[in-house]
């Protein structure tokens, strides 16, 4: 890109980091982004090189800037633009509640079809 800075809350969107540009505004407002370790206001100039921060619920996120993009690129295209630098422990822990919840005891929790099915013809409907 032809610019050396581009607006944060801008950035953080284009790259896929939130879903909206008024996400990453109100993460910045909030205080959840550091820039180079202090906090930044959305109109913030990033550049390359530049170190980010992003403090989620349970986890942060450490990105430093690879390339300037002002416009949205595509899910595989993002990680072009920055490098991730997030420690690893903070990655599986999101992985570990799907992987729970994918295995669910016979006869707990709501009834499927054929039990619906079943408990019907026992009771004469």
């Amino acid at each position: 890109m032809a610019t050396d800075s581009c607006r944060l809350d801008r950035w953080l969107w284009a790259v896929r980091v939130f879903k909206t540009r008024s996400l990453a505004k109100d993460a910045c407002l909030k205080g959840a982004i550091r820039v180079n370790g202090s906090t930044a206001k959305p109109a913030f100039k990033v550049r390359t090189g530049d170190q980010i921060s992003i403090k989620g619920r349970d986890h942060t996120r450490e990105l430093e800037v690879a390339a300037l993009v002002e416009k949205r690129v595509g899910p595989a295209l993002a990680p072009n633009y920055f490098v991730d630098h997030s420690p690893p422990s903070n990655n599986e822990s999101v992985v570990k509640p799907s992987a729970s919840f994918a295995q669910r005891d016979r006869g707990t929790g709501r009834p499927t079809k054929r039990d619906r099915r079943l408990i019907d013809k026992l009771r004469g409907g």
